[in-house]
């Protein structure tokens, strides 16, 4: 027998057939996953129609809406709209009575040592630091405004503890004046969510805002923008589903489009 035929044999005789192999992801690549869905994108009306829309939505949502603080006289709504920094408008309707049984003006406040007004206004947070700037407002009324609340945002400013939205809260629910809008947490959230600006800071906000919105209906689109984000378009959890705005929103839920006002 030839060599060639003896290294024949011996190939046939231990060779063992191929084992089947389980097809495998290549090492370092995960097994493909399927594709999620995409999103539909909503096509909304041009800006300048969707604001439209916004203030008769709000319109009709809440025609009657006003400041929520209580107060008597415009420099009671000065000092409650103070204490309402970072404090809810029920908290500082709680303390107010008290508050302004005891000094019910100016000059009476004016009087008084922060030390004594701690107390009576502790449950608004912050406490030390808005004693002290309730009673600096009042020195400063008395000294320089004959113990009356001026009627500029000027003036207003010039008051310890008063900035911008505080004084825009005064001049358009105390008299009546459309001199801004008072940019709190619930108007940030709901400019940003309705797409009718991408700034962040309140004064930047409020700006885009005064561009966008009807200067006669400025205090009241304010009240009602709070009125609808404490009612409707919470911070944690917005309520799509019975948001009259969901078609006017980019921020709405999908299959919240057609909701109605609760």
């Amino acid at each position: 027998m030839t060599s060639a035929k003896r290294y024949a044999g011996s190939v046939a005789r231990t060779s063992k057939p191929p084992i089947a192999r389980r097809a495998t992801a290549p090492a370092g690549r995960a097994a493909a996953q399927p594709r999620p869905a995409k999103k539909v994108k909503r096509k909304l009306p041009p800006l300048l129609d969707r604001v439209e829309g916004i203030v008769a939505g709000l319109q009709r949502l809440y025609p009657d809406a006003t400041c929520e603080l209580d107060f008597a006289t415009p420099f009671q709504l000065l000092v409650a709209t103070i204490l309402s920094a970072q404090c809810t408008d029920k908290v500082v309707n709680q303390v107010t009575p008290e508050l302004f049984a005891r000094y019910p003006d100016a000059r009476s406040l004016a009087a008084a040592e922060p030390a004594e007004i701690e107390p009576l206004v502790a449950r608004t947070g912050f406490f030390r630091n808005k004693a002290k700037s309730i009673v600096g407002a009042a020195r400063a009324l008395v000294e320089k405004h004959g113990g009356e609340v001026p009627r500029s945002m000027e003036a207003l400013v010039e008051l310890p503890g008063v900035a911008r939205k505080t004084a825009n809260v005064v001049l358009g629910t105390a008299f009546g004046m459309n001199e801004g809008i008072a940019v709190d947490t619930h108007v940030a959230r709901l400019a940003g969510r309705l797409g009718l600006t991408r700034e962040t800071e309140p004064v930047k906000i409020e700006q885009a805002l005064l561009r966008l919105l009807p200067r006669d209906r400025w205090t009241l689109l304010g009240h009602q923008i709070i009125w609808h984000g404490r009612r409707v378009c919470g911070a944690k959890k917005p309520d799509c589903a019975h948001c009259a705005l969901a078609p006017l929103c980019p921020s709405a839920a999908p299959d919240s489009i057609g909701g109605k006002a609760a």
